[in-house]
This record gives structure tokens, C-alpha cells and sequence, in this order.
């Protein structure tokens, strides 16, 4: 059972850190291994693919040949909690001592690429520095997320005080590990009009769900539908990178899901579904019964409803071809973002090197204000304005003008007329979850999809994950909250899979979530929601800082930039079930001006 799932334990960090971490790259920007050439070019053709068309898959044991075995330190040379990176002449293995013991892993983080010799150690497991993925020290086992694969594991021996790693040279160089799939043996796969599985959404929620089934040894037939016309891909990489073309955004190839007996329909939308019969109809009148339901639709993006809102050139960021016909129309001309959340200042701080202007036009005083606070938002907006871009602030489109149908200049109420010739829309997103009114599965009065820690919805056989649900959270009381992260989304795709097999998980994870603007990144853990102040530590100018958000007198999130892995370490910590006081942030930020975080490694509150 994942890490994400295990019972409070008491907490013990111990990892030395290291301010600030200046070789950490544009590591939001990489696709890190995250697709594969061999992409799926979509054909706008709804498509199973058969048990059939399976491959072959490499053999798990490599041969004695494919092995080497190296000297790579004294056993005094690492102290109990310490992590170092080492070389094997075909490449580098992550080793640490815990507990007295040596373990070898792979040394980067399978998502997107992160030196783990960064991170945190807690716990039997590693969390990366960039994103929180988790992977167990034992087995190298993913555990918390993102991303979707495990790490190598390497034999580790002691001989006159030395520490020997043998591994395989392929390993050493691949440094990541799919975990052993289950076979679809399902006759009818492919080619009946009933699945034991279906699922509804190919986002992170959905395919983490498919791929833990088959983790855990279930070979019936699994059937993954998506309205959108390609395979699952990396969604939020989309606005941090609007050039990126399919085979850098793609989570699997195409051959991973006939090797693993994992149909996928595209194009293909529910539009209803009927819980007395257990089926699900489609728009083209085919239907499906199922034994298991997922239902994990994810969000629809708002849409401007002010006067010339169907002109053309105005979007909304939700697949490839948007983010690239954006650029397109961007280069050189005149671009205007509305709304000042993640998505738009994301695509306004990539489109800053392609557009001859930058605008942003956003109803709050400073972007980021609600889930940032004043302070950091502020300094975010300085950073943007030093890169040209211009804030209309506290302001909202009336209208948009077009010239022989296409966008020419957007109005605002506050009656400045901006030039355009591009546009685009984040001022958030709704469930798409309209195909569920009339079903009997309870929606909340947003839209929403309740479900319990289970991932149940109130129809047994039935779960939910993802954007388009609320959910208890855990380690703040219990709180009924939406979280529409792209790690919480394959935190929940997970226990939904586990609960469809009766192993009675429970989602436990702490959120995390990233941007990256200008080649910065920010980090964030925790949920923040009703912060009533925030605590900063470091140069909010320079942008090397790390902010604490309380409520009352407990810390309920944190954000950072240049100050790895300080956000990792407070996420370990909430993990591990203990509360931060504000008063122990307030004594650091009173005390330290080193940077010292020993204070969080204390045992009780």
C-alpha cells in the first residue's frame, strides 16, 4: 500500500539543508523523460486497442553482462540520515544510510528529473525537492506523487568496511522503473459492449487509477474514455511551456497501453450514465455497461461572457493545439491575458519573449492574492513588470472588438482600450461534471462530486477523483475541500483503484503544487484556504524566500522560492502527522538569518 495511505508516525527529519540550491535548472521546463518519441498522433478517431497488440515487455532480470559492481565509499563516510550521490561509471546511484543501513537507488527523480540528493529524507522514504514525489528507501517504490514511475533498487554490500553497489548499467542509465503490470485476459477485450472497469477522464486521476489496477494484479478488461482527441498527457506543462509539442507532453507512448491491456477511446464523451443498469451512454448512442465506475471528468474552463465574446483568436488553455496556436498568433504582436491566477501568469511569462506586449488584466489588486497573500503577490507582480508585462489591476473586460472577424482590441470597464491580437482566458474553471444531473450520483450545489476518504461516491461501486470532486482532508479536521492539483489528482486516482479492489485505502496526502515563470520557481504544500497571516522568512525582492500561512496559531501551508527543499521538509512534516505552531516559525524568522531549519525536526508540537 502506498506511503501516501500509511497511519501518523512520529516524525524524525534529518537531512542537512543547503541555501539556496542554484543548479536546480529549469527543471519545470523539461520534459525529463516525461514523454517518449514514440508519441500517439491523434486521428480524430475513437480507438480500442486489442489484448492483441500487446508487446512484448523487457525482461525484468538483465543479464550477468549487464551488470557492475564498484567501490563507492567508506562505511564512516555517511552519518545515519545522510543521502550522496555517487558515481558508477555508467552512470550515478543515489546512496543513503537509515537506521544503520546502506541503500541504492536511482538518483533522479522519475517526473521530471530532480537530484533526490536534495530532498528530504523521512520516514523510510525520500521525497523530491521540486515536486513532492516520494519514493520508499527499501524498494524505490513511487509513494506520493507526481509522476508515475518507481526508482531502481541496487544491491548493496559491505566488504572491509567498504560500501559496494552492483547494478544493472541499463537501470543506471534509464533511472526509472514501471512497475510490474498485471496481464488483460479478458476474452472479450476490445470487441463487447461491457467492461468490468470503465473509466470517465484521461487527465492524471484517471490513468493513475488504470495503472495501479494493473499494479495490483487485476486482468479483467479496463476501458480509459477522454473527450479529448489524444492520449493522457502532461496537462499543466501546457501553460508553462504553450511550444511544447505531443510527443514532450505524453505520460505513456501508445505501446504502453496495448502492452498492458489499457483501452483507450478518444474523442469519446459520456452523456449519461444509469446507475440501476450500470451503464454508461455515449454521445454517438453506444453503450457500456461496467462493473466498477470512476468518474473523473475534471473541469471546464469559464469563458468571457461580455459583448463580441465569440470573436476569434480568444482562448482557453486546454489542449496542445491551443497552447501552440497561441504562440503562433503571439509572436511579435500584441497579447492580453485575462485573469492573474497560475494559468495566466504562467502564459504571460512564456509569451514575454515571443510578443511585441504583454497584458494582464485581473479583478484583484495583486495577482496570486488569495491563495499568496499581498506581500508575495506583490513581488511577484514586480518580477513581471521588470519583464515587460503591463497589469491592469481591479479592472474587468467589457468588451472585445474584432476586425473582419478576428480579435483586434480589448476593452476594459474601467474604459482603456487595449490593441490585441491575441487572447487568453484563466479566470478559473467549473466541474465538468453536467452529464451527472439526472443519474442519482450526488453533486454538490457547485457541481461537485462528494466522496468520502474512499474515493466513494453515494453509489456503491461507484468512485470519483480528481478536479470535479470534494473530498475530507485528512490532517485539517476532516475539512470537505476541492484541491484541483495535478499530485492530488494522481493521489486519488490511486485510492480510488485501491478501494475498487477492497483494500480499503484512505486518501492521506498532503497537497503540492509548482509554477514556474521566468525560468523561478515556486513551490507550495499544504491547503491555505482562510490563512490569517503570513510569515516571511528571507528577501521577498529577491526573490529567495520562504513564506508560512497560519490560521490561528497553526501553520497551514507554505510557498518558496530559491530555498529548496524547505517546502518538501514542511510537507514531510504535516505527513508525518504533526502541527507547525506559529510560534516556532515565529522564533526561526526572529532568530535565524542562516537559513537553519533544525527547528522542524523536533518530535512533538
Amino acid at each position: 500500500m502506498g506511503g501516501c495511505l500509511s497511519k501518523p508516525k512520529p516524525v524524525e527529519l534529518k537531512i542537512e539543508v543547503v541555501l539556496p540550491e542554484k543548479d536546480r535548472g529549469k527543471e519545470e521546463l523539461s520534459a525529463g523523460g516525461k514523454g517518449s518519441p514514440r508519441a500517439y498522433q491523434g486521428n480524430g478517431t475513437a480507438r480500442h486497442f486489442h489484448a492483441e497488440e500487446r508487446l512484448p515487455a523487457p525482461h525484468p532480470y538483465p543479464g550477468a553482462q549487464d551488470c557492475l559492481e564498484a567501490a563507492v565509499c567508506h562505511i564512516k563516510d555517511l552519518e545515519n540520515g545522510q543521502m550522496r550521490e555517487v558515481e558508477l561509471g555508467w552512470g550515478k546511484a543515489l546512496l543513503v544510510k537509515d537506521n544503520g543501513e546502506f541503500h541504492a537507488l536511482g538518483h533522479k527523480c522519475p517526473h521530471y528529473g530532480a537530484p533526490l540528493v536534495k530532498g528530504v529524507l523521512s520516514r523510510g522514504r525520500v521525497r523530491c525537492p521540486w515536486h513532492g514525489a516520494c519514493f520508499n528507501i527499501s524498494t524505490g517504490d513511487l509513494e506520493d506523487f507526481p509522476g508515475l514511475d518507481s526508482l531502481h533498487k541496487f544491491q548493496v554490500k559491505i566488504e572491509k568496511e567498504k560500501v559496494y553497489i552492483r547494478a544493472s548499467k541499463q537501470a543506471l542509465q534509464l533511472q526509472r522503473r514501471t512497475k510490474v503490470m498485471a496481464t488483460c485476459i479478458s476474452p472479450s477485450a476490445g470487441h463487447s459492449s461491457s467492461t468490468n472497469v470503465l473509466i470517465v477522464g484521461a487527465g492524471a486521476a484517471g490513468l493513475v487509477c488504470a495503472e495501479t489496477l494493473r499494479q495490483e494484479g487485476f486482468s479483467d478488461r479496463i476501458v480509459l474514455c477522454t473527450l479529448d482527441r489524444h492520449l493522457p498527457y502532461d496537462r499543466p506543462k501546457l501553460s508553462k511551456s504553450l511550444d511544447a509539442q505531443l510527443e514532450q507532453l505524453a505520460l505513456r507512448p501508445k505501446e504502453f497501453f496495448r502492452a498492458h491491456g489499457i483501452e483507450v477511446l478518444t474523442e469519446a464523451q459520456v452523456v449519461t450514465v444509469d446507475v440501476r443498469n450500470k451503464k454508461a451512454v455515449f454521445k454517438d448512442g453506444f453503450k457500456l455497461e461496467y462493473s466498477k465506475l470512476l468518474l473523473a471528468p475534471g473541469s471546464s474552463p469559464k469563458t468571457l461572457s461580455c459583448k463580441g465574446k465569440d470573436v476569434e483568436n480568444v482562448f482557453t488553455i486546454r489542449t496542445p493545439e491551443d497552447a501552440n496556436r497561441v504562440v503562433r498568433l503571439a509572436r511579435g504582436r500584441n497579447a492580453v491575458v485575462v485573469g492573474a491566477g497560475f494559468l495566466g501568469m504562467e502564459v504571460a511569462a512564456y509569451l514575454t519573449e515571443k510578443a511585441h506586449s504583454v497584458s494582464v488584466v485581473e479583478l484583484e489588486e495583486t495577482p496570486f492574492r488569495r491563495f499568496l497573500g499581498e506581500r508575495v503577490g506583490r513581488a511577484l507582480m514586480k518580477m513581471f513588470e521588470s519583464n515587460r508585462v503591463k497589469f491592469y489591476m481591479q479592472t474587468e473586460v467589457s468588451e472585445l472588438r474584432a476586425q473582419e472577424g478576428k480579435l483586434k482590441e480589448v476593452v476594459l470597464k474601467s474604459s482603456k482600450v487595449l490593441r490585441a491580437d491575441v487572447c487568453v482566458v484563466g479566470i478559473g474553471a467549473v466541474p465538468a461534471t453536467g452529464f451527472l444531473r439526472q443519474s442519482g450520483i450526488g453533486l454538490d450545489s457547485r457541481g461537485f462530486i462528494p466522496v468520502n476518504k474512499m474515493m466513494q461516491t453515494n453509489v456503491p461501486g461507484v468512485f470519483a477523483a480528481g478536479d470535479a470532486v470534494t473530498f475530507p482532508l485528512a490532517w485539517r479536521n476532516n475539512r470537505k475541500v476541492n484541491i484541483p492539483h495535478w499530485q492530488m489528482a494522481h493521489a486519488q486516482g490511486r485510492v480510488a483503484a485501491q478501494n475498487m479492489l477492497a483494500q480499503e485505502a484512505e486518501i492521506s496526502t498532503v497537497p503540492y503544487l509548482w509554477t514556474a515563470m521566468f525560468s523561478k520557481s515556486l513551490r507550495y504544500a499544504g491547503y491555505g484556504e482562510g490563512f490569517d497571516d503570513v510569515i516571511i522568512q528571507g528577501d521577498l525582492d529577491e526573490l529567495k524566500f520562504v513564506a508560512f500561512y497560519t490560521k490561528g496559531d497553526e501553520v497551514i501551508s507554505v510557498a518558496s522560492m530559491n530555498y529548496d527543499p524547505i517546502v518538501s521538509k514542511v510537507a514531510e512534516v504535516l505527513a508525518s502527522g504533526r502541527t507547525i505552531r506559529k510560534r516556532e516559525v515565529e522564533l526561526f524568522v526572529l532568530h535565524s538569518k542562516t537559513g537553519d531549519m533544525s527547528w522542524l525536526t523536533g518530535k512533538g508540537s
